[in-house]
């Protein structure tokens, strides 16, 4: 089986802050790197992705880790305004999950999470990430990959909701993969849950 911990982001869920710069978010989840916590997996979905290469420098060394980004936003030039104003869409006319289940062929469990996730979105915080992080920019957080880290980032299709464009990506850099997703949007977790445990290489357990 599998150990998760799952935290909640500032802005995520019922926390509330004044402060959505993607480096305040990392510092606020430093308490669960104290005393060279380690894990096996990190997994980043969304903005999720640049906190956690935020984080990188306080795994242990001492201990391999996989870390896995699902569909970043590493850069926004031109489409910042986009894709805000998508998510205030979604945030201010929501679905019922009747309909989530209609239109994106969920399963009922993942619909009901996707539309509770949505009903405790707060759109000022929404306006708060976006304008505390301008310009976003946070490519360059994948040129200083640690010698204990393996990154993987799993893109979705541009062609259906991408946030991550692959040529943002710096090219030749050690320890990092990239793959495309074709025909699956921004929210792989539900749409191609698959592909993220393809990316997870644990050790057999000897028998």
């Amino acid at each position: 089986g599998f150990f998760v911990v799952a935290p909640n982001l500032l802005g995520h869920a019922w926390r509330r802050g004044t402060d959505y710069r993607v480096s305040t978010l990392a510092e606020d989840l430093r308490p669960y790197f104290i005393q060279d916590t380690s894990y096996d997996v990190i997994i980043g979905h969304s903005l999720g992705g640049p906190v956690t290469l935020s984080l990188l420098q306080f795994l242990p060394k001492t201990k391999e880790t996989a870390v896995i980004l699902l569909d970043p936003p590493l850069e926004l030039e031109g489409t910042t305004e986009m894709i805000k104003s998508w998510i205030l869409n979604e945030a201010m006319n929501i679905k019922y999950i009747e309909e989530v289940a209609d239109d994106r062929g969920w399963s009922r469990r993942d619909c009901v999470l996707r539309v509770s996730s949505v009903l405790m979105c707060d759109c000022t915080t929404v306006e708060g990430i976006f304008s505390h992080n301008e310009p976003w920019s946070f490519s360059g957080l994948l040129r200083n990959i640690p010698p204990h880290v393996k990154i993987t980032v799993l893109a979705s299709d541009p062609k259906v909701g991408a946030f991550c464009d692959p040529e943002h990506i710096p090219c030749d850099v050690e320890r990092l993969n990239v793959r495309v997703l074709p025909g699956i949007g921004h929210s792989i977790q539900y749409e191609d849950p698959d592909a993220i445990m393809d990316s997870i290489q644990l050790p057999r357990a000897k028998l």
